[in-house]
């Protein structure tokens, strides 16, 4: 029974060949192009609204050398957003429950930030790694400890995306085979049930939307250290 709540988690495939690429192509393309018109539409006007106010408020805190990351991180995030919320419909895949898929975009993109930092002031990167006023007998524990800290970042990155989709994913499934279950027995508690299934589904919405905030907002802190 256990291993079936796990089954929604296994990439799907067609003829031998994994669907998990479809899944991640699809967001790209139901995302509207804008028209070459002055006047857009509703679905345009809000889309463009919310990219700039992302923008606007993902790089009030970097300086101006950090804003080449814009069309970046603001992809990343689109992209993030969608396939979290294409994931919640019935009998589809979400490519982000996938640890490999989320280190995939957490390493490069970290590896990226601590390589602008080495580069272009390597002294205040490397003094991240030894607090000031640190006394000379701890001087060695802690760069150690700050070394470890600094590479568990990505690995916090992928594995707290992959965690809480993951933990939302079987907390759903779990509830929706309570309420099949209990609904020829006991139609009060399964209504109930259902209710509870419905804000949780509420909550997961809003679960796939701010763990990508979460995602991207990182990434933008580290790299306001590094540039």
């Amino acid at each position: 029974m256990m291993t079936s709540f796990f089954d929604q988690f296994a990439s799907p495939s067609f003829l031998g060949v994994p669907l998990i690429s479809v899944a991640i192509a699809l967001p790209w393309i139901m995302f509207p192009t804008p028209p070459a018109r002055w006047v857009n539409n509703r679905v345009i006007t809000l889309q463009t609204w919310f990219i700039n106010r992302f923008t606007n408020q993902l790089l009030l805190p970097l300086n101006v050398g950090g804003h080449k990351w814009a069309l970046l991180l603001t992809s990343l995030m689109i992209f993030l957003i969608t396939i979290n919320m294409l994931g919640l419909l019935p009998y589809t895949f979400t490519p982000t429950t996938q640890l490999s898929l989320n280190m995939g975009f957490a390493v490069p993109l970290w590896l990226a930030t601590v390589i602008i930092g080495m580069r272009n002031q390597p002294t205040v990167a490397l003094g991240h790694l030894l607090p000031e006023g640190t006394p000379i007998p701890l001087i060695p524990v802690l760069i150690i400890i700050e070394t470890i800290s600094l590479f568990i970042r990505p690995l916090a990155l992928g594995v707290r995306l992959t965690a809480n989709l993951t933990a939302g994913h079987l907390l759903i499934q779990l509830i929706a085979t309570a309420v099949f279950v209990l609904l020829p027995m006991m139609p009060t508690v399964a209504i109930l049930t259902a209710t509870v299934l419905f804000l949780l589904t509420l909550l997961e919405v809003a679960v796939a939307m701010i763990q990508a905030y979460v995602f991207v907002l990182l990434l933008s802190l580290y790299l306001q250290e590094n540039v």
